[in-house]
């Protein structure tokens, strides 16, 4: 039908048409590119968020981590690949170059990982999530994510912004706090628009080892909550509010160092649960540092008999239950053990150490039976202390 001729002026039109649209692509993409390199930075995001074809999960993520903290989220991260709902599609890590729990979690689980600063990224994720990384991330990097980078923060933020809001939280004797899931800002940390919350009771007596081992799961399970409608989210958030706002600076050792005439025994008791797993509660003693351990609470001392009233730092010690007590501001603190040169039990400092003469004169206030403050080292700290409140409201705290 029509013979070679037609068919050879069919295929010079075929090639013809394909050769114009190949033209006419090519000039697409030239006023592309010339368009994009015109636009700032945010507008190369929104643009990225309006043409990616990804508009809910499965994700392509990016994970930010380091700490014990963080592995909670990876952990369901990583799980989730493979359950019924498939809320991320690939999971890749970023951490820090030192053999660090989620380095460790992500080899043994056959994750890709990036050390810390990453590579180019262009193009392969949808979202990225840091969770306890504690290095600033900058505007180009958050760019590159169309859906922007989630954080994981274990406090109703704006209360304790920071990298210690949990022990911020047992320090200060709040009663409520929670998990927030916030889109990260590119020149400070924690003050970017919230998506998700969750209020959180503390528990009584609960240390800050415990309180954040219960954040981090709770955290995890509401970032997956969070990823499953993830737009609808980013188009709800909220700005954080300035009112309320707190500072959760990192803690140190000179926080620990006691001081027994300005410390009640409930900031005591709140101190220890803060901070006593990690640094020990200090005092001095004839000169020499103390480490005061097994911290057992508050002690009812009986003085009947006993002479005038004692003074901050006297020391009791309670042969029945092989405890030192210390006077405070309020009352009297218990320990079972203590380090000088060695780890010793109550009643082996007692005998090894405080002078034979004293015994049986209780509370003691000479030099030897007297526990001293080193306000020097803590007086700045007192200070800080004294600007928060503890947080004890419930679900108004989030509003």
């Amino acid at each position: 039908m029509g013979g070679p001729t037609a068919a050879l002026n069919m295929w010079n039109n075929v090639k013809a048409r394909r050769a114009a649209l190949e033209m006419l692509q090519g000039v697409r993409n030239c006023c592309i590119q010339r368009l994009w390199s015109t636009r700032s930075q945010s507008q190369q995001q929104r643009l990225c968020r309006h043409y990616s074809t990804t508009s809910g999960p499965p994700w392509r993520l990016l994970f930010f981590g380091s700490d014990d903290f963080a592995v909670e989220s990876l952990k369901l991260l990583a799980s989730s690949r493979n359950s019924t709902e498939r809320i991320v599609e690939s999971l890749e890590v970023v951490t820090l170059s030192s053999d660090v729990p989620v380095k460790r979690f992500a080899h043994q689980n056959q994750l890709p990982v990036h050390t810390w600063p990453t590579a180019d990224l262009d193009g392969r994720f949808d979202v990225g999530v840091v969770v306890s990384f504690g290095c600033l991330l900058q505007e180009r990097l958050i760019n590159k994510f169309p859906y922007g980078i989630l954080n994981v923060h274990p406090s109703l933020l704006p209360r304790w912004r920071g990298p210690a809001p949990v022990f911020h939280t047992i320090l200060h004797g709040d009663i409520v706090t929670g998990v927030t899931i916030m889109q990260v800002h590119p020149h400070r940390f924690d003050v970017g628009p919230i998506l998700n919350q969750e209020v959180y009771q503390v528990p009584e007596n609960c240390t800050a080892d415990e309180l954040g081992a219960a954040l981090a799961t709770k955290g995890a399970h509401l970032l997956i909550d969070t990823l499953k409608t993830l737009s609808e989210r980013i188009a709800k958030k909220r700005e954080q509010s300035q009112t309320g706002a707190t500072l959760a600076p990192k803690i140190n050792t000179s926080l620990s160092w006691m001081v027994w005439e300005e410390q009640t025994c409930d900031q005591i008791d709140h101190l220890f649960r803060a901070i006593g797993s990690r640094i020990p509660l200090r005092t001095i003693w004839m000169g020499r540092t103390i480490k005061l351990m097994d911290f057992v609470g508050k002690c009812q001392i009986s003085l009947s008999g006993r002479g005038r009233k004692p003074i901050p730092g006297s020391i009791s010690y309670q042969k029945e239950s092989n405890t030192l007590a210390v006077c405070c501001k309020d009352g009297w603190v218990g320990f079972k053990t203590v380090v000088l040169k060695k780890r010793l039990t109550a009643t082996d400092f007692y005998n090894g150490y405080l002078h034979l003469s004293l015994i049986n004169q209780m509370p003691h206030q000479t030099q030897e039976g007297l526990f001293l403050s080193n306000k020097d080292r803590t007086e700045a700290h007192q200070k800080k202390l004294t600007m928060y409140t503890p947080l004890m409201c419930t679900t108004a705290a989030i509003k």
